[in-house]
């Protein structure tokens, strides 16, 4: 199998901690359940990283895009159990005050390296 690449680990990374934390769901829509066989977990992670062997290259790409989009909307599991904007997510920018996240202060937004303070 191909090396994967870094955002192809992390979408796995993702993928797992749900699995372990009983958030992965099968199906379309989550409408199978909960997974609970490792095995299944793991094809579920690799088809969603786009590093399935079962697929074609261009299956693997939309697969992974979709999967990078889901997680641009905040819309996994796990961000939606954990609150958080974006996967890996911690101290900073964990999550926005728009997402009424609990430690989201007045300036954990506001961005660096633009030449202004942050207030």
């Amino acid at each position: 199998m191909a090396r994967q690449t870094t955002s192809q680990r992390k979408t796995e990374g993702r993928v797992m901690h749900e699995f372990k934390h009983g958030e992965l769901k099968s199906g379309a829509g989550g409408k199978g359940g909960k997974v609970t066989s490792r095995r299944q977990a793991i094809a579920i992670a690799l088809k969603e990283a786009g590093a399935s062997k079962y697929e074609s290259k261009d299956e693997n790409k939309r697969n992974l895009s979709q999967s990078k989009a889901k997680e641009a909307k905040g819309e996994t599991a796990q961000q939606e159990r954990e609150g958080k904007s974006h996967v890996g997510a911690r101290g900073r920018r964990e999550s926005s005050r728009a997402m009424g996240g609990t430690n989201a202060n007045a300036n954990a937004t506001a961005r660096r390296g633009t030449g202004r303070a942050a207030k």
